[in-house]
């Protein structure tokens, strides 16, 4: 379904503090002001990367985030991140995959293989981070899942069939996992999707929306759909 979030500017961003979040792929711009924010309201960050130096550049930019060097397409790596993240900060409460790329080609003959096997990367990393984490987000006071995917997915183009492809089975997955919540913890679990036309721009808006999340309740949130607009 789709529901509109509380307006940024009313939000109770104290509803973060003390949780701990884990961003999948933190090392973008989007990354970086989610971070901002998310410490801003007293939650800790874990943000992970495959890119050390550009893990490096994000903590010295904002003291007292975590970071994780992994590669989540691998499901092991994935396994034993949860380890460390336990050992070091404990268990988590919220998720936000950002994990992502865009690919396009001419038309329908021009949505190659390559192009295919490197957009369903950012799949196979929700797939695998959100059920390492599954049980944290289930047993939180307030466990929150979200993706960023694309309004192509629900209008799809010629020309970005693979990748509007990806983020429609990422959202499908998503929708899989709002029904393990309301299943499993209704009344404190929630799984939602932001969707856009395109991030640039847009990234101070998901950092606040993401951050608003523990705002709203969990039966409210859990399998909503919101489209992020400039």
């Amino acid at each position: 379904m789709t529901t509109e979030l509380t307006d940024a500017t009313e939000l109770d961003t104290a509803a973060l503090a003390g949780r701990v979040v884990l961003l999948a792929g933190a090392t973008s711009d989007a990354g970086r002001e989610v971070t901002r924010a998310a410490q801003a309201a007293g939650g800790t960050v874990v943000a992970t990367g495959r890119d050390e130096e550009k893990l490096a550049a994000l903590a010295d930019a904002l003291p007292g985030v975590v970071t994780e060097t992994v590669d989540l397409t691998d499901e092991a790596a994935v396994d034993a991140l949860v380890a460390r993240v336990h050992d070091s900060v404990g268990p988590v409460d919220g998720v936000l995959h950002l994990v992502g790329g865009f690919r396009r080609g001419d038309g329908i003959p021009g949505q190659s293989d390559a192009d295919w096997a490197a957009l369903e990367t950012s799949l196979t990393a929700l797939r695998h981070v959100s059920r390492a984490f599954y049980p944290d987000l289930v047993a939180s006071p307030a466990g929150r899942l979200a993706i960023v995917s694309s309004t192509s997915a629900q209008k799809p183009h010629r020309n970005t069939a693979n990748y509007s492809t990806v983020k429609a089975a990422s959202e499908t997955w998503t929708g899989a996992i709002a029904s393990g919540f309301d299943a499993d913890a209704p009344e404190t679990a929630a799984a939602v999707i932001f969707a856009v036309s395109s991030l640039s721009g847009l990234e101070q808006e998901l950092a606040s929306r993401f951050v608003g999340l523990w705002s709203a309740e969990a039966a409210t949130l859990n399998a909503s759909r919101h489209v992020l607009t400039a």
